[in-house]
């Protein structure tokens, strides 16, 4: 991993906002740091939601995860990415056991795998909204955290509610991976390796065997 300050826009995952089970959050919160403190590579930046229309995505090298391989299925996910050059794509994950950052194909390849060996009703699919687009409409109360009783399911961030948008609660509109229907645009693992790894299709095919 290259420590070149041009592309590590995080050098060190201690200084980074961090909160378990809330990773749209401490999303929201890595491209809040950017526009601060380094805003011309805001454009440049991307949420990148997990998630298929039953809620069940299997990811590897998760911290959370059980095994050698430390796998979980979870709900949805978020991580953030960052696209400086072609073939330059990093993956900011606060919950890989990968290190932070990795670059694109190898955090894909360890942390999705592929889909071939899945079930369809476990097949990823990705939302990749712009961080500028992510600033301005991501909110959330938290209710997907509370239970029935109005207890926590695990302790919320210290900080108040990211409320950005008229709409107090509109993380399920990222959650959704509906195509043409929710901020971003919506792909399969195959398109988004296609999208942002640049490789010929027929190698993607291949790798995906």
């Amino acid at each position: 991993m290259t420590n070149d300050a041009n592309f590590i826009l995080f050098p060190k995952i201690a200084d980074c906002s961090y909160v378990s089970c809330y990773c749209e959050e401490n999303v929201w919160k890595l491209c809040e740091q950017v526009k601060k403190t380094r805003p011309t590579e805001l454009a440049k930046c991307y949420a990148v939601f997990v998630s298929n229309e039953g809620r069940t995505v299997p990811l590897w090298r998760q911290k959370a995860g059980r095994g050698d391989d430390k796998v979980v299925i979870w709900d949805y996910h978020v991580f953030f990415m960052h696209n400086p050059t072609p073939n330059r794509c990093l993956i900011f994950d606060l919950d890989t056991t990968l290190p932070f950052p990795t670059y694109f194909h190898k955090y894909v390849t360890e942390t999705f795998r592929s889909d071939l060996a899945l079930r369809p009703e476990h097949h990823r699919f990705f939302r990749v909204i712009s961080a500028e687009t992510y600033l301005a409409e991501f909110s959330s109360d938290r209710r997907h955290m509370r239970r029935p009783d109005d207890t926590w399911i695990k302790p919320p961030p210290p900080y108040a509610p990211i409320q950005t948008h008229a709409n107090s609660h509109s993380l399920d509109d990222f959650i959704c991976m509906t195509p043409g229907k929710g901020p971003g645009t919506v792909y399969s693992l195959q398109q988004f390796v296609y999208v942002f790894y640049k490789l010929p299709q027929t190698q993607i095919n291949a790798e995906n065997k």
